[in-house]
């Protein structure tokens, strides 16, 4: 507990207004959430912040996750425990090269050289400026810089309790050192391959795409029944809504128990116009309730094309570029004049123009049959994409994480049940999607902003690469740049040169970067000193929708490197909705930015509708409930005010807390304690606060109103001390119970009579309370009859500083023992004259007679 301030002083007109920027200031200048990196593992609670993606502005749902976080970190430090609280920016990636194109009006071109000092347009104009991939990579910087300081701003509006000398980028040079040494270690291990295979594909980013990066979308099509020539003349029909891949077609596949199909297995079928001659077999996973029961399969039209190819072991026939154009050259496989014809109509074509002029063909021709039947269709998207992916075939980097291995699957599904969930219920996604993984982690892409993959190729004398041949920097070479940068032996005279080098022209997914954000936050093989400290962290709070992703991803990372969980705890944030129940995202236009919600409700408000979001729970946006929390830190001002200006004062002694009453309010106070602590270890911030705000509403409109006279000396000197002792220990208490949640307002009372910071006092316990509490049944009781003698009133019309001439409290035994008691208390807050308790059975009742009105 902390001692009187020696300059203890309370505002005449306390307010809400300004203490943001006055308490951001002070808490900067005093370090009040520096961290001390002196102390050992046990003593330290480290986070594994979320790094907001710098790509724009933040909104409400950030605010949302971001506070939660910042309630657990206020309670662990008040806890006596050092926390570890950086601040990232999640720099990298897709998001931002998107903002940099649309804010300088500028593109990416990887075949352009450098320009030194370049500067972007003044007037984007309609077209974008092509720039070598270095001077795109500058702009990119640049414009998160920018963002980073407004990010900044805003979190220290908020009052998050980050030490901001712990920050970091996930584009830093140590970051990108981090993800390349763990991805070469990955390499050395053998957890990390390259493989030519097909890959989802998204056409307009013209990069590769993971499954975690998926997105369901339905879309209208059609089937469109279509003949094969077969054997003797007949026709094999089949339905499908991507006639266009027609000519990249190498097996027509049934379910092996198909009658209808059987005899067909092993026979041959030419396809339609392009007589290319192909097999029809069985496989377990044709759907003979589906279309005609038997399909074709091209390379590739969707996933299932690609796990027939792959187990039925399949030619390879591609025919979609990485631009979603049909390939302008005719396959060698197509060898008939009208087949080389039809193609030359569809080459270059997008896969809708193809699709027209390929039925159009083909019913010239007579190969279909019927009118197209419409359906609507599930069909895979980039999540962040707008055109249905394609299926290609490139060459990519895979991280093995069991999607293809089921003894490291099932280990990873164990880590998830090591692993302690907030709420629990959370752990279920976790496992569903480890579970249902069908391939291992795509971590490559063809895009230009991110952590390049650290490798060069040794080129054959014909200038070719040899992919066998990798050419790997050292770790303390690390951050490497293989697109500027000659490999040991080489230089750079030598890139692209018959037996030279060329270096690897991708860059790594951003979650490959990000699966690393403690590893990068915490010093891992660069700071071995802060490193141990910290490992594993404590918790890794973020929101529910990436648990396939980033925590996923964390997992499979720590796991390999250390064969350790990153973290003990995970706490989920549920999403924000907007009034139509709709998740707020940049995405659907449907977001708030927070700026002008501090503006006119304060910091502590907004933090307030926050935390009262339960965790995992998706919770509308109410600014109803912030202007709630304003109330409330008003209220804790004016109530503040009060019993500070009664000269109360911490009791040096327990026993000078004498008066049943104020010794059952305590009593009351120390099960909020017990339970709100409680919370706080199961993670449930709202839980805290809402046991904390229901004791403050009753101490304020019941517990003060009673002992106001007392406290003003109506009773004795003994009676005045108890009362004052008790509402200051009370007011402390509840200071540190609402801080987590509340800093500002809490600070600013704190400062008034106490030294140092609220945010580094002791939270409360049970121990300081010891000795002070009575009977916390009493509390509910005199509150009762007080309400009984308030409600008289009011039924009467009557002012609540009416005079009554005697009130009768009816109450059990027990009860009527306990206001006895408080008979004194009750008689001043009622201004009773006369004040009765008699025993009687069943609940407590009230009869009161007002006094005559003087005329």
């Amino acid at each position: 507990m902390s001692t009187p301030a020696h300059d203890t002083r309370v505002p005449e007109k306390p307010t809400v207004d300004g203490l943001e920027d006055r308490w951001a200031g002070v808490w900067d200048e005093r370090g009040t959430y520096r961290f001390d990196r002196s102390k050992v593992r046990e003593q330290i609670y480290s986070i594994d912040t979320p790094p907001p993606t710098v790509s724009g502005s933040l909104h409400v749902g950030h605010v949302f996750s971001y506070t939660h976080t910042d309630c657990i970190a206020r309670y662990q430090r008040m806890r006596g425990l050092e926390v570890f609280y950086p601040m990232g920016w999640d720099d990298n990636g897709l998001p931002t090269e998107r903002r940099v194109q649309n804010y300088f009006g500028v593109r990416c071109d990887p075949s352009l050289p450098y320009v030194d000092g370049y500067e972007p347009p003044e007037k984007p104009g309609k077209d974008q400026v092509p720039i070598s991939r270095r001077n795109f990579v500058e702009l990119c910087e640049r414009l998160t810089i920018e963002d980073e300081k407004v990010f900044e701003e805003l979190w220290r509006r908020l009052g998050l309790s980050v030490d901001w000398d712990q920050k970091y980028q996930t584009i830093d040079r140590n970051a990108q050192s981090t993800s390349q040494r763990a991805f070469l270690r990955n390499l050395a291990r053998g957890e990390a391959y390259q493989a030519e295979a097909p890959t989802l594909w998204d056409v307009t980013f013209r990069t590769a795409v993971a499954q975690a990066e998926l997105e369901d979308r339905e879309r209208e099509g059609k089937y469109y029944r279509v003949g094969f020539p077969a054997a003797g003349g007949s026709r094999v029909f089949i339905e499908t809504t991507r006639p266009e891949l027609l000519a990249a077609c190498v097996a027509l596949v049934a379910h092996p128990d198909d009658e209808r199909y059987q005899p067909l297995f092993g026979s041959s079928v030419t396809t339609p116009i392009f007589g290319v001659e192909v097999p029809v077999l069985a496989h377990h996973l044709a759907d003979p309730e589906k279309g005609s029961g038997i399909a074709m399969i091209c390379t590739f039209g969707d996933t299932t094309d690609v796990t027939w190819w792959r187990e039925l072991q399949l030619s390879t026939r591609p025919i979609i570029g990485w631009d979603g154009r049909i390939l302008p050259e005719t396959p060698e496989w197509i060898t008939t004049d009208a087949g080389r014809e039809l193609y030359a109509a569809i080459a270059g074509a997008t896969s809708f123009t193809a699709k027209e002029r390929m039925v159009e063909a083909l019913d010239a021709a007579g190969f279909t049959e019927g009118e197209p039947r419409p359906t609507v269709q599930q069909v895979k998207f980039f999540e962040k994409g707008d055109k249905p992916l394609e299926i290609v075939t490139t060459r990519q980097w895979y991280i093995r994480n069991g999607g293809r291995e089921a003894d490291l699957r099932q280990r990873l599904v164990e880590r998830g049940s090591e692993l302690q969930w907030h709420p629990p219920y959370m752990q279920a996604r976790y496992t569903s999607w480890v579970e249902g993984l069908n391939g291992d982690w795509l971590i490559s892409r063809q895009r230009f902003f991110g952590v390049p993959v650290p490798v060069w190729y040794r080129l054959d004398e014909h200038g070719l690469p040899d992919y066998g041949q990798l050419l790997l920097p050292r770790e303390d070479q690390l951050p490497v740049d293989p697109s500027s940068q000659a490999p040991d032996g080489f230089d750079e005279g030598q890139r692209g040169e018959p037996g030279g080098f060329m270096g690897d022209p991708d860059i790594m997914d951003t979650w490959a970067t990000s699966s690393l954000s403690p590893q990068i936050a915490g010093g891992w093989a660069y700071d071995e000193d802060l490193w141990p400290r910290l490992w594993p962290f404590d918790l890794r709070p973020q929101a529910h929708e990436i648990i396939r992703t980033w925590l996923f991803s964390s997992v499979v990372r720590a796991h390999l490197e250390d064969d350790v969980l990153p973290w003990k705890h995970a706490a989920i944030s549920g999403w924000i909705l907007d009034p139509d129940r709709k998740k707020m995202a940049k995405s659907k236009g449907n977001v708030v930015t927070p700026g002008h919600l501090l503006d006119q409700h304060g910091a502590d408000a907004v933090r307030y509708w926050a935390a009262s979001g339960r965790p995992g729970t998706d919770t509308a946006f109410d600014e109803g409930q912030m202007k709630i929390g304003r109330r409330l830190a008003i209220k804790i001002l004016n109530v503040s005010k009060f019993v500070l200006g009664l000269g109360a004062a911490l009791p040096t002694e327990a026993s000078v807390i004498t008066d049943p009453l104020d010794r059952a309010m305590l009593a009351q106070l120390a099960d909020v304690v017990r339970d709100a602590t409680a919370a706080y270890d199961d993670y449930n911030y709202a839980r805290a606060l809402e046991l904390a705000e229901q004791f403050f509403w009753s101490f304020c409109d019941d517990h003060v109103e009673l002992v106001k006279d007392r406290a003003y000396g109506g009773r004795g000197h003994e009676g005045a001390a108890s009362a004052k002792a008790a509402l200051a220990l009370a007011l402390s208490v509840q200071l540190r119970l609402f801080a987590p949640v509340l800093p500002f307002v809490t600070e600013e009372v704190w400062s008034w009579w106490l030294d140092g910071s609220v945010h580094r006092a002791a939270w409360p316990t049970l121990d300081e309370l010891a000795g002070t509490t009575g009977d916390s049944a009493m509390v509910a009781d005199v509150a009762q009859a007080l309400s009984g003698i308030r409600k008289a009133k009011s039924e009467a019309k009557a002012s609540m500083r009416a005079d009554v001439e005697r009130a009768t409290v009816s109450a059990p035994a027990g009860a009527a023992d306990r206001l006895r008691l408080a008979a004194g208390d009750l008689a001043a807050a009622g201004r009773v004259a006369a004040f009765d308790v008699v025993e009687a059975d069943g609940p407590i009742g009230v009869e009161v007679v007002l006094a005559p009105v003087a005329e």
